[in-house]
């Protein structure tokens, strides 16, 4: 029986749960169940999370713009993010690699199908390739979308089976459930016109995404016949929990 493909995409709240620090057990969290679904699927991760490392380390002088320090932040921060991966990864009998892409990498057939052919070679060694923005050569992903987009991109190049992107709250809320304090989830949408008028344009604490962000990459996905999941990630299982249907999240066809 063929695999299942899945591209999980993690932004920075999910990682840090929503603090100042990259969250070990977030991580050993999203591992466990990548091992209990490894034999019906196969994993594709975009973690974006890289400056939130650093910060645990570092606090860097500069006269710099802020984006040449995010830049840096990033390239210090990289290393101890894999590793980190690698380490919580490897205790439960999962390998990881690391790709770093920018979105120049997708408007070139070479580049593209470089990407493809060693992504496929990775998973079929039963490696998970864990991606993010090669930040210190490209900025937009830093000042605009928090990986959203680049996760989109990876899906659809790759033909997934399904796009879930993590995030902090039960998929996409009703605009006026929201201003109530009472959030309902928009469980279906098959429309993002009528999507884009429920929506906010906030950012959120630690991401440069928010929902815009989001369905902006769902309606790439989309295109590419890819259906995106936009789920809870802060919420432990979240990953089998919306498989099994368990959990309220948000489902763009």
């Amino acid at each position: 029986m063929q695999k299942k493909r899945i591209l999980l995409k993690i932004g920075s709240n999910t990682l840090t749960k929503e603090t100042d620090h990259i969250s070990r057990g977030k991580i050993e969290d999203i591992g466990r169940q990548i091992a209990k679904l490894k034999d019906s699927y196969e994993f594709i991760i975009v973690s974006s999370g890289a400056i939130a490392a650093a910060k645990q380390f570092v606090k860097l002088e500069h006269n710099g713009q802020e984006i040449t320090v995010k830049q840096a932040l990033a390239s210090i921060g990289q290393p101890h993010l894999m590793r980190i991966f690698q380490e919580n990864f490897r205790e439960l009998g999962l390998f990881t690699s690391q790709c770093l892409l920018s979105y120049s990498d997708f408007e070139r057939e070479v580049s593209k199908e470089n990407i493809c052919n060693t992504i496929n070679v990775l998973v079929a060694n039963n490696f998970i390739p864990i991606i993010n923005e090669n930040d210190t050569v490209a900025t937009d992903e830093i000042k605009f979308g928090d990986n959203d987009k680049l996760a989109a991109l990876t899906a659809a190049l790759m033909k997934v089976d399904l796009l879930i992107i993590a995030t902090n709250t039960d998929g996409i809320y009703t605009k006026e459930s929201f201003i109530n304090k009472k959030p309902e989830t928009i469980k279906l949408v098959s429309n993002l016109d009528d999507l884009q008028k429920e929506v906010s344009s906030s950012k959120s604490s630690h991401g440069t995404g928010g929902m815009e962000s989001k369905i902006e990459a769902a309606n790439i996905a989309r295109q590419a016949n890819v259906e995106t999941w936009i789920v809870n990630g802060l919420q432990d299982n979240f990953i089998i929990d919306a498989l099994e249907n368990k959990t309220a999240f948000t489902t763009i066809k």
